[in-house]
């Protein structure tokens, strides 16, 4: 009786310094916090560093003269000018106008047409390769055919914009719903999901990684098939930044240039990482992230 009293406090005292240990863990976790976000940033800021510092020494080499390739040291001064003043915000306004509008259209489209595609054999063989076809086209390609048919307006930079980016969208649908396990299709079918509640709520959740993979595709295709148009669509606005870059270049303003190429830039950098923080939540959300150490 004894030996059994003392075991059960043996266990006790286990299940007591086990408890312990994960408080002191949980706690170890929030106190290093600020040691992973640190350890997330300080890469990204040696990046910067060492990019500048190439960048400064390529000037000192004397590769090419001042006016043509200045120093970051210049070039950051020219961009201060420039936000204190409306042209850049004009600018940053209209193109980031256009990426939405042409970015917004593009998923529909493309979740609709691989959605479609997706679930019909018909579709599928129909138009399943072209819409890969489609993504590999370069979009500079498409706009000629623009120009053609909506002449030098902002119809030709959409129409560029949508062609670019809904066959990748629609391309990572289709990989999504290939990749559903047909397990879960017929749990779902079995209690009762049928239609469109099958693809609400059984198939889209089982496919959004690789849809928000899809997404974050899209948007690079638009934003570079963007950035195409408003460098050869010019006319039509003095203020996008793919405006400012051609006049830049014209005046031979290589300050200017560069501050807008750097504005380019850290836009397409935010972006990226808001699609990396929806991936990050998503996974952590399917249990395929540790908590711990991301």
């Amino acid at each position: 009786m004894a030996n059994d009293t003392l075991t059960s406090a043996a266990r006790t005292d286990a299940q007591i310094s086990g408890l312990d240990a994960l408080e002191i863990a949980g706690r170890d976790a929030e106190v290093t916090r600020g040691a992973r976000i640190w350890a997330a940033t300080w890469p990204k800021l040696a990046a910067l560093a060492i990019a500048i510092a190439a960048w400064q020494v390529v000037v000192w080499s004397g590769w090419k003269p001042p006016y043509s390739l200045p120093g970051p040291l210049e070039v950051g001064r020219e961009l201060a000018a420039q936000a204190q003043g409306p042209q850049l915000w004009e600018g940053l306004l209209t193109t980031l106008r256009r990426a939405a509008v042409g970015y917004v259209f593009s998923v529909a489209v493309g979740l609709l047409l691989g959605l479609a595609v997706a679930r019909s054999k018909v579709l599928r063989a129909a138009i399943g390769s072209m819409i890969t076809a489609l993504q590999t086209m370069p979009s500079i390609a498409w706009f000629p055919l623009a120009i053609l048919l909506f002449e030098l307006s902002e119809k030709a930079i959409f129409f560029v914009v949508v062609l670019g980016a809904a066959p990748s969208i629609a391309n990572g649908v289709i990989s999504g719903v290939d990749y559903v396990p047909p397990l879960l299709l017929r749990a779902g079918r079995n209690l009762g999901a049928r239609g469109l509640n099958l693809y609400r709520y059984v198939i889209a959740p089982a496919a959004l990684p690789a849809i928000v993979a899809g997404l974050k595709q899209g948007w690079a295709f638009s934003w570079r098939s963007l950035m195409a148009g408003e460098l050869i669509v010019v006319g039509i606005s003095q203020t996008s930044l793919g405006a400012q870059l051609t006049y830049s270049r014209e005046l031979s303003d290589a300050p200017w240039l560069l501050s807008t190429m750097i504005v380019i830039l850290v836009l397409g950098l935010g972006v990226d990482a808001a699609f990396g923080a929806a991936d990050k939540a998503i996974r952590r959300r399917w249990g395929v992230l540790d908590q711990a150490g991301n």
